[in-house]
């Protein structure tokens, strides 16, 4: 599994015109699933975007608190092409990304965990050609990867 993480002032995503989802001071998650992903991956991430210390506390301080401590809201999209393998060709290939039925059922779950904390959680449209706006703040991007362990 895979997260774009960014620190964002502001964060929409329209589909077809409309937006669907919306948030002020927060994080903005472009997620992508490998076919190996399962619910320890998904933990693991909730927890990592959850308790990152990636906003500055009222003195100024950076990173000082959480997405939780601000009372931040998140903005979830889901993003296949993260998983995009561009090293040979001219086209990328994305025979690395789970296929949509399996990558469907863990991104809702990944929003289902989100949504246990009491925090504002907005989802762009699974499957859906979105247009994702972005008003990042600082800006700060981080690249958060959890890989299912080899078995031996």
């Amino acid at each position: 599994m895979k997260i774009i993480l960014q620190r964002v002032k502001s964060s929409q995503v329209t589909v077809n015109g409309n937006i669907i989802g919306k948030i002020s001071r927060g994080l903005n998650l472009l997620v992508g699933i490998s076919p190996t992903d399962t619910i320890t991956e998904l933990q693991w991430l909730q927890r990592k975007c959850l308790e990152l210390k990636l906003f500055p506390d009222p003195s100024g301080k950076p990173w000082a608190n959480s997405v939780q401590d601000i009372r931040g809201e998140i903005l979830v999209i889901s993003q296949f092409t993260l998983y995009g393998d561009c090293r040979k060709g001219r086209r990328p290939s994305f025979s690395a990304a789970a296929k949509p039925d399996q990558a469907e059922s863990l991104y809702n779950h990944f929003v289902a965990m989100l949504r246990e904390t009491d925090l504002n959680i907005q989802t762009g449209q699974f499957g859906a050609m979105m247009e994702v706006e972005i008003v990042n703040d600082g800006p700060v991007t981080l690249i958060l990867e959890r890989d299912t362990p080899l078995q031996h």
